[in-house]
């Protein structure tokens, strides 16, 4: 979008000169279009911008999700084409075509689509993140589009190669059930719905059997996202596919079932990657649900300065990973980070001279240079027999996935008081908490005051997408509500999502973390022999430095980071 757009706003008097300099310079550094600029610094809003511009030109002001867009419309277009100038197609009466645009002013996008489809164009507008919903709704990315055109070509198959097996109760053939599974249609639909989650940077896909049809969805930045809808018809053949390609028993379909699955993906660039999959079944009333959880190793972050951490909490916790010996607990519900906060940690430590030795359920990752073991209870590899084990094998530095009951924890206990350094995990809601877990799995105070030495507390929240974020124009008595003091409630600037073709139309892109890291100094240590409740403990930490899981969330709501309703949706405001 060029400075036309910005000159309109000014004749309008939607734009002073001053915010036109900023709008323009904005666009430069962050390269972004001049409407992405003004509506980024809260000057207007998409739909105020898109407003002032119909009163200008005289085009009209439409709202896309009113229209419904046929297919031969839309492939008068490319999809590139579409993003590249940020315009949709959406009605078509003999040689004119009207075309839905964010800038009309630009005659040379106007000129280009005229060439390209030999028609007239009138122009009408919308806003631009109108436009990219549109165009994801109508085009879809290049793998959703594939697998449409693959779900199509089955559908159409009358006597094709793909046999579909209808179960009722357990009367299946499971020789023709595995053989339906081999047909190519079958293989390439999986393989591509596995690679279109991956491109997508998806943590998990789930794969869900209801009474009329069977669900897709990818959870992208820790939120389930439907991905598409497949007749029930698919159900036994994809999921009798995913449990061959992970080594499970598909004739086994009342009991759920583990497995695992190793892809090497070519991307755009050419380069390859390889992806290890997680895969689990579980027998619902409809049929066999499947998730599968995706450990992208790129995705890993094993930097402690890029995990979230705020300057002064990242001290206190390098400071004590530092340490010789003692117990350092990251805690926070599943899905927290709290793996990776812990990798991060002993990849710090990792070097030549240190025996660093895991027990997780599952080994994530792999980590050269860390001895990693995967505990295995049905064969009775727990984790308190593999601490014991441990400790045989002239360790350095302990890792345990969690502390799950009293065996674990008295062990690690003694590692730390016999000079080991152990970290690990516990379900709590915060740190100061976590000594009462400790206690109430029958650990004695004077072992806790001794041996733990930092405890860490973490949440997960989406980043917002840079490209579109907007602000938000929060009332300062609201601010001051989740947390602000009065002054900074009158200075700070709140953004909020938006939505654009960068982020998939959700406002948000990555996450970060929120941390509340507590040292055990000695007042700490007093207050643990003293048996004092878990809120007395936390507003001593506070009075000593210790910033809290709203805290965190405050300062990255300050910079920009993240948007309020993130923050109030993982954290509890800070009581007196």
């Amino acid at each position: 979008m060029g400075s036309n757009l910005g000159e309109l706003l000014l004749r309008e008097k939607l734009l002073t000169s001053e915010q036109l300099k900023s709008a323009l310079e904005y666009k430069k550094k962050n390269e972004v279009s001049m409407g992405t600029a003004i509506v980024a610094l809260g000057y207007l809003s998409e739909e105020e911008m898109a407003q002032a511009l119909s009163r200008q030109l005289g085009y009209p002001y439409i709202d896309l999700n009113q229209f419904d867009v046929y297919p031969d419309v839309v492939n008068l277009i490319p999809a590139e084409i579409a993003k590249r100038y940020l315009v949709m197609p959406i009605h078509r009466i003999r040689s004119f075509l009207t075309l839905a645009m964010v800038d009309p002013t630009d005659l040379d996008v106007i000129e280009d689509i005229r060439f390209r489809t030999g028609l007239s164009i009138q122009p009408v507008i919308a806003s631009e993140s109108a436009i990219l919903n549109a165009i994801n709704k109508y085009y879809g990315a290049t793998d959703d589009i594939r697998v449409k055109q693959i779900v199509d070509e089955i559908e159409q198959a009358e006597d094709g190669s793909v046999n579909i097996i209808e179960e009722e109760d357990e009367d299946y053939d499971i020789e023709e059930l595995a053989r339906s599974t081999e047909e190519a249609p079958i293989i390439t639909l999986v393989n591509t719905i596995f690679v279109d989650a991956i491109k997508k940077g998806a943590s998990d896909i789930h794969f869900e059997p209801y009474e009329k049809n069977f669900r897709v969805r990818y959870r992208l930045d820790g939120t389930l996202y439907e991905m598409m809808n497949l007749a029930l018809k698919f159900k036994n053949p994809v999921v009798s596919r995913i449990k061959i390609l992970s080594n499970m028993d598909i004739a086994e379909k009342r009991l759920p079932q583990d497995g695992r699955i190793k892809m090497r993906i070519k991307l755009e660039n050419g380069n390859r990657k390889e992806v290890d999959m997680r895969v689990s079944s579980l027998p619902t009333i409809f049929g066999e649900k499947v998730v599968i959880r995706i450990l992208d190793k790129s995705m890993l972050k094993l930097d402690l300065t890029e995990l979230g951490f705020e300057k002064s909490s990242l001290e206190v916790f390098t400071e004590a990973i530092h340490r010789p010996w003692g117990i350092i607990l990251v805690t926070g519900p599943t899905g927290s980070g709290k793996t990776n906060t812990l990798y991060s940690a002993i990849s710090t430590l990792n070097s030549g001279d240190k025996n660093i030795m895991t027990a997780e359920d599952p080994v994530e990752f792999y980590i050269p240079g860390i001895n990693q073991v995967n505990v295995r209870d049905e064969i009775g590899l727990t984790f308190a027999s593999a601490l014991r084990s441990f400790l045989r094998q002239d360790p350095d530095i302990m890792l345990v996935g969690e502390m799950r009951d009293f065996d674990t924890v008295d062990i690690a206990v003694k590692a730390a008081l016999t000079g080991h350094l152990v970290f690990s995990t516990v379900h709590t809601n915060d740190a100061a908490s976590t000594v009462h877990r400790l206690m109430n799995m029958g650990v004695e105070p004077f072992l806790i005051a001794d041996s733990v030495i930092c405890i860490v507390a973490q949440r997960l929240v989406r980043k917002l997408c840079k490209k579109c974020c907007t602000r938000h124009n929060l009332s300062p008595e609201a601010l001051v509500d989740i947390g602000f003091s009065p002054e900074e409630a009158k200075a700070v600037k709140v953004y909020k999502p938006s939505g654009c073709n960068e982020c998939n139309n959700t406002g948000y892109k990555g996450r970060t973390a929120l941390f509340e890291v507590m040292k055990i100094n000695d007042d700490i240590k007093d207050m643990i022999l003293a048996r004092a409740q878990s809120k007395e403990i936390k507003r001593k930490a506070i009075e000593q430095g210790m910033l809290t899981l709203r805290q965190s969330g405050l300062i990255k709501i300050r910079e920009g980071i993240t948007s309020v309703e993130e923050v109030l949706r993982e954290t509890i405001r800070d009581t007196d």
